[in-house]
């Protein structure tokens, strides 16, 4: 059987655990807060439409040899720093809008990937802006999250994860559903229309910050 808290903690800290915990749930009730995580969500997840299927991408429609493939997916390897340190800059200068410019561009190379990847040099161009991209959002998307579940953040951080792993299940699942309708690898930068609905997301969110509305649990951002 369930032992009460105060079995383990004594009946203060118990207590106190309890308040805590009740404490950092409260944010889920904050509109803004499930919203950050639907930006979370989509805003990383189309990037795994793709991706998930880069390999075969580029060695059946790009036509690299397996080294080939080896050596651009190095090169979106390096795009996490270079992402990472642009995302970090532009979240601390202006979070909303930059999440919004970024997602603008991501849904702009996804859509050109289904025409530059049957070129070996557009492909590896597009990949490697692409990963500039992809990346950039890590940080300004934890940072919406953390702040708008600013009294919570071990939950808002965990949430966080959580949302950035179904996003790229979710990614995975979708492009896997495209092939098997029957659809070409290249048609998998149908990831532009998540990356679209993610600026949808990200838009409505910056309008409630404007308004005042929904807007209790963290700082509002201006756009």
């Amino acid at each position: 059987m369930c032992k009460p808290l105060e079995h383990y903690f004594g009946r203060h800290d118990g207590a106190l655990f309890n308040s805590l915990l009740g404490h950092e749930l409260r944010v889920l009730k904050e509109p803004q807060v499930w919203l950050a995580l639907a930006m979370t969500m989509l805003g990383f997840g189309d990037v795994f439409v793709v991706f998930t299927y880069i390999a075969s991408i580029l060695e059946q429609v790009s036509r690299f040899s397996p080294h080939g493939v080896t050596l651009v997916l190095v090169l979106f390897g390096v795009d996490l720093t270079i992402g990472n340190t642009i995302g970090d800059k532009l979240a601390d200068r202006a979070l909303m809008p930059s999440l919004m410019g970024i997602l603008v561009a991501l849904a702009i190379i996804m859509a050109m990937f289904a025409k530059t990847s049957h070129n070996q040099m557009l492909a590896a161009i597009t990949i490697f802006i692409w990963g500039i991209a992809a990346f950039a959002t890590l940080l300004p998307l934890q940072t919406r999250v953390v702040e708008k579940a600013k009294h919570a953040p071990n939950l808002a951080s965990t949430l966080n994860i959580a949302a950035f792993n179904l996003g790229n299940a979710g990614g995975a699942w979708l492009g896997g559903m495209v092939l098997q309708q029957g659809h070409p690898l290249d048609s998998l930068p149908v990831a532009a229309v998540v990356a679209v609905v993610a600026l949808d997301v990200t838009w409505y969110a910056a309008r409630l910050d404007r308004s005042g509305q929904g807007a209790g649990a963290g700082a509002v951002d201006g756009v």
